[in-house]
């Protein structure tokens, strides 16, 4: 991930866009409906943009950054971390420009979904029940919607139609608007006002492995041809969405299969939903950011010593990407994620210090994640507010002998108590800490090497005289 000021800089211009005409009604789907997933912030950078265009235009003038900062009371950084969620919810397009060594950006606002489009996305919906819980979410519904009309039962229609009310001219009639068509279009480099339609979030179906999905169906249970480009869409979003893995939505899509060798969507979203809920305790999956976020990062310049560039690599990896690293390459087991995604979900955690935790666990419990174990520290970190991977490598060297203690609590005790000396494994980050440093030398007094040394400075001494 690049450094904000090397995307953008507080004199750089930009101007606002709309895809569309905005409507007065999308300001309640953003406030109900889309605050809760991306946040406050994220949502006075939308409203604070829509702000500056004027009554039903498209465009904006020009303004610097530093003025948006103002207007927030935000800084660089911070505008940047919401601009991409902006982005990666579908309500914001940027578009850049470089002019003589000047940057101009186009915000382009997009339209949020419908409350119909949104209840019905499939992904955004469940990330939504999941935050909020489910007597919240059930009265956002019912907000968003209204009871229908009964027309057929008391009225009938008397509505009269097109033809019934207009007739057409003949052709001489028409002749000037034949002639005279192009006047008919927009100006050159104008388009009309209008109401562009919202794009649901799409996962890139290149992050799914098609291939091996395709591997475990033969062509006489699930047919290539059920596999359409609106059903791999929606294998995407599912896997995206549940962790599915492509051995496990093969399963899915058998049970999602039709008496007509079609994929059902909606059953095959209803199994992905019941398949995580089973391996999750009846919860649902949650919105979170996948790396540690920008702002919370610890390493703001380029990494100088090795625990600089350690505290680098744990804001930018994901949990996920760590235990694979430190599986030398396999695949985690759904014990550990669910341990990881345990304490995300409950104690809150940043990705960034979950990546600091399972380090500090695995190399003090011989490379096992044990459960309590990890709970522990991990109510502890939360407790204490933790947020940056320096304060959680902070913490946990203070707090090392704690820990140690909580460690040998899970141990059964011996029944004859014996001093056992051993060293400690700890992380590389930990033994760079002058205190553990000093401790180290005393505890492991190398008397050889020592008498070594003494040795050759009494050499030194008789060969001088």
């Amino acid at each position: 991930m690049t450094q904000h000021w090397q995307e953008i800089l507080p004199v750089d211009q930009y101007s606002v866009a709309s895809s569309g005409l905005l409507h007065e009604y999308d300001r309640k789907v953003l406030t109900f409906l889309y605050q809760p997933l991306i946040g406050p912030v994220c949502l006075s950078l939308y409203m604070t943009l829509w702000a500056e265009l004027e009554e039903n235009r498209l465009w904006s003038e020009s303004t610097s950054h530093h003025s948006l900062m103002s207007l927030l009371d935000l800084n660089l950084k911070e505008i940047y971390q919401a601009r991409l969620k902006l982005e990666g919810m579908g309500l914001l397009k940027t578009y850049m420009k470089n002019d003589d060594d000047n940057r101009f950006f186009i915000y382009e606002l997009q339209p949020p979904l419908t409350p119909e489009q949104f209840f019905l996305d499939g992904m955004l919906n469940i990330f939504l029940y999941r935050k909020v819980g489910k007597n919240q979410f059930f009265r956002l519904k019912r907000f968003f919607a209204d009871k229908s009309v009964r027309k057929q039962e008391q009225y009938s229609e008397v509505t009269r139609a097109f033809q019934d009310v207009f007739v057409s001219a003949s052709p001489d009639a028409l002749r000037y608007h034949r002639d005279s068509e192009e006047e008919l279009a927009p100006p050159e480099g104008q388009e009309f006002i209008g109401r562009q339609s919202a794009e649901a979030i799409q996962i890139d179906t290149t992050t799914f492995d098609f291939e091996l999905l395709t591997a475990g169906l033969t062509e006489s249970l699930v047919p290539k041809k059920a596999l359409t480009a609106r059903v791999k869409e929606a294998i995407s979003n599912l896997a995206f969405l549940y962790g599915i893995d492509p051995l496990q939505m093969k399963n899915l899509l058998l049970s999602a299969l039709t008496a007509e060798n079609e994929i059902d969507i909606d059953e095959l979203r209803k199994a992905a939903r019941d398949w995580f809920q089973f391996e999750h305790q009846d919860q649902l999956p949650q919105l979170l950011d996948r790396t540690q976020p920008f702002q919370l990062q610890s390493a703001k310049t380029e990494p100088v010593t090795q625990e600089d560039k350690l505290m680098q690599y744990f804001d930018k990896a994901s949990p996920r990407e760590l235990l694979v690293q430190l599986s030398q390459g396999a695949t985690p087991s759904k014990s550990d994620l669910q341990i990881i995604e345990d304490i995300m979900f409950n104690q809150k955690l940043q990705p960034g210090v979950v990546n600091v935790l399972i380090e500090y666990v695995m190399l003090r419990t011989d490379m096992k994640l044990n459960k309590s174990y990890v709970e522990k520290i991990a109510g502890h970190w939360s407790r204490k507010q933790i947020k940056t991977v320096k304060e959680a490598m902070d913490l946990a060297k203070k707090e090392h002998r704690q820990y140690m203690e909580w460690a040998e609590e899970k141990k059964s005790k011996p029944k004859q108590q014996k001093k056992i000396i051993r060293k400690e494994v700890l992380p590389d980050w930990f033994e760079s800490s002058q205190e553990n440093k000093d401790q180290q030398k005393h505890v492991d007094f190398d008397f050889e090497k020592e008498k070594r040394l003494l040795e050759e400075e009494l050499k030194e001494f008789k060969s001088g005289r």
